[in-house]
């Protein structure tokens, strides 16, 4: 019985030691062996390890890529502007006896010290830059800074830095409306320097077509008038060659055209002699004086019919001294 309970203790005894004296290693972590507390070697290569049992203890680390979310902090710029900088690191662990002798076996250690390595980083890099690199294309640049920045402070610690990256770059609150107003006054300008610069191009463009204008109007009118002359030329040799066929008859049509013109509005009166050449055609057809019957002036209404020459009448003798004149 004795033996039987020797024998058992025996064989918890060994399955104890040998449960302490072995370990796994992950292909995901890296084991830092202490004796006693004081570091005794690394294991980096995964599969089943052997230690001291009871004196000798493990401490895993993880070997994969660690995140760090720095709290957002208000960082100055070069243009002397702010901003509130939201960023993240990734790092891993590549040193783990170094970084046990620095800040311990936990992560914790760590995140306290990066906290200050990238806020210095980001306020040293970021206070050389203005707004608008920051907000740019050359972010990607200005975060390899930062990064180099924060790795080479950092390897003293056992890690290695991969990234740094901003998540999020706010205007504080008491600024925004100042650079909203700044920005909405430049937009401005600039809307009235494109209204200017329109202004101009659409004055330029009316003064070009109004000269245009005038050009074609001009050149226009010159050969209308040009047309216009020698049509009239035309026409007065067409005339010229129609009256000159029938000299009295074109006398007489302008006498006939004459007469329509003056006695037109029926009530008209005219005061000359009766043997003045108005009349002519009135004496008869001819136009020819005739001596022995001067003509007297009809009324308007009267000149449609040919006036018929009047009889001669003879002169009265003079009234005879002191008598009255008969009426």
């Amino acid at each position: 019985m004795n033996r039987s309970v020797i024998a058992l203790g025996a064989v918890v005894v060994i399955g104890i030691t040998a449960i302490s004296s072995l370990f796994t290693v992950q292909q995901t972590q890296q084991v830092l062996i202490t004796q006693l507390g004081d570091p005794i070697r690394v294991i980096e290569t995964p599969g089943l390890h052997v230690k001291l049992p009871f004196i000798q203890s493990v401490i895993t680390f993880d070997r994969r890529l660690l995140d760090f979310d720095a709290p957002g902090e208000e960082v100055i710029l070069g243009d002397q502007r702010r901003l509130i900088i939201d960023s993240f690191t990734r790092y891993r662990i590549t040193d783990p006896l170094r970084f046990y002798q620095t800040v311990g076996a936990t992560e914790q250690g760590i995140r306290a010290r990066l906290n200050s390595i990238v806020s210095s980083s980001l306020r040293r890099v970021l206070g050389n830059e203005p707004l608008l690199s920051v907000l740019s294309t050359d972010r990607a640049r200005i975060m390899g800074e930062i990064r180099n920045q924060v790795n080479a402070e950092s390897q003293q610690f056992g890690i290695e830095v991969v990234d740094v990256r901003i998540r999020r770059a706010d205007l504080p609150e008491e600024n925004t409306n100042a650079i909203l107003q700044r920005m909405q006054s430049e937009r401005e300008r600039v809307a009235r320097e494109a209204r200017a610069e329109g202004a101009e191009v659409a004055q330029r463009v009316r003064a070009g077509a109004e000269r245009e204008r005038t050009v074609l109007l001009a050149e226009a009118q010159a050969q209308a008038d040009v047309l216009r002359g020698q049509g009239e030329e035309e026409a007065i040799r067409l005339v010229a060659e129609a009256f000159s066929r029938d000299v009295d008859f074109f006398q007489f049509w302008r006498s006939m055209q004459a007469y329509r013109e003056a006695f037109s509005e029926g009530n008209s009166r005219m005061v000359m002699t009766p043997d003045s050449e108005f009349f002519r055609y009135f004496r008869g057809l001819g136009g020819e004086r005739q001596s022995a019957a001067p003509v007297t002036p009809t009324a308007p209404s009267e000149t449609a019919a040919s006036p018929s020459p009047a009889p001669a009448a003879s002169p009265a003798p003079p009234p005879a001294q002191g008598a009255p004149a008969q009426q």
